[in-house]
């Protein structure tokens, strides 16, 4: 983050603060506020600009139709989003604020562990991550955890590219903790750190846009978190299946997502939902949430 706080002062930050309150590049209140709204800013312009892209030209509206989705649940999923990232970046502050101080492995050139640490890292970053975001994630549904943290993510069962950064400020910085951990414990080049920060955003958004193509055993893709929003206790990791196969969680994805016609079938639909609410009830107890009212109806 020192590059990307070092161009926000250069073009912009510095005339903003001489003029506002003058206080020295190197004063940690001033790093601190403008890493937040750093963080903040560009966290929002990346979920809103990524994910309206995604909701217009990738996410099958025809879930829109299913029984499980939410009155106005566009604009709640935008607005829960909306109101929930300035907590995520006040917790995030600290992580950069020691990675501005030196205080990570953040490293300025490639050759300085070498390229075949450079290419091995990135294989790294992702299984660490994965790893990280599993134990989080099953930690989330902790019946003790789950009403008082990560409940309002799943209010969203069949989601949309929107719902990918609608929860709770804590709930998404406990998510992602394993992304700013990795360079305390492992070398990583900073741009690259930086890039893959961006790509974990933009693969957030892609497991939540409804476009179930992939049905890899490996990588955990949008249908597999479907089955996550829909079954609850199932598909906790966020890149592949492999923690979940090790840790008896792993769920396939129904085959019926697969193939179109069959999504809003009513036979298929009522055996989904038969399960989604049993499960729900025992997870949840009285279903607070307020359904589409044009829904369909399965009889």
């Amino acid at each position: 983050m020192d590059y990307l706080l070092d161009l926000a002062d250069h073009y912009v930050l510095d005339s903003v603060y001489d003029q506002a309150y003058p206080l020295a590049r190197d004063n940690i209140l001033r790093e601190a506020i403008s890493l937040f709204f750093l963080t903040w800013m560009g966290g929002f312009l990346l979920y809103i600009t990524f994910s309206s892209l995604s909701y217009r030209y990738v996410f099958d509206k025809s879930l829109m139709k299913h029984p499980k989705f939410l009155k106005n649940q566009v604009w709640l999923e935008i607005w829960t989003a909306s109101k929930n990232l300035p907590g995520m970046a006040l917790l995030t502050v600290p992580w950069f604020l020691a990675e501005v101080h030196g205080y990570s492995l953040l490293y300025d050139r490639i050759s300085d562990y070498g390229k075949t640490y450079y290419f091995l890292s990135l294989p790294l970053f992702v299984l660490f991550s994965d790893f990280g975001i599993y134990w989080a994630h099953r930690f989330l549904h902790h019946r003790w955890v789950y009403p008082r943290l990560h409940k309002l993510h799943h209010k969203w069962i069949i989601c949309t590219p929107y719902a990918s950064h609608a929860f709770k400020s804590g709930d998404g910085f406990l998510q992602s903790l394993p992304y700013h951990l990795f360079p305390f414990f492992f070398p990583l080049h900073k741009w690259t750190y930086l890039a893959l920060f961006t790509f974990v955003n933009f693969w957030t958004i892609m497991i939540h846009d409804g476009k179930y193509i992939s049905n890899n055993p490996i990588i955990n893709g949008a249908a597999h978190h479907n089955g996550h929003h829909i079954y609850f206790n199932y598909n906790y990791g966020q890149f592949t299946t492999l923690f979940d196969r090790l840790g008896n969680s792993f769920r396939a994805p129904d085959e019926a997502w697969y193939d179109k016609s069959l999504r809003t079938n009513d036979d298929v639909l009522k055996r989904e939902l038969s399960e989604y609410e049993f499960i729900r009830s025992q997870v949840e107890g009285a279903d607070d949430r307020d359904y589409a009212s044009d829904g369909k109806k399965i009889k």
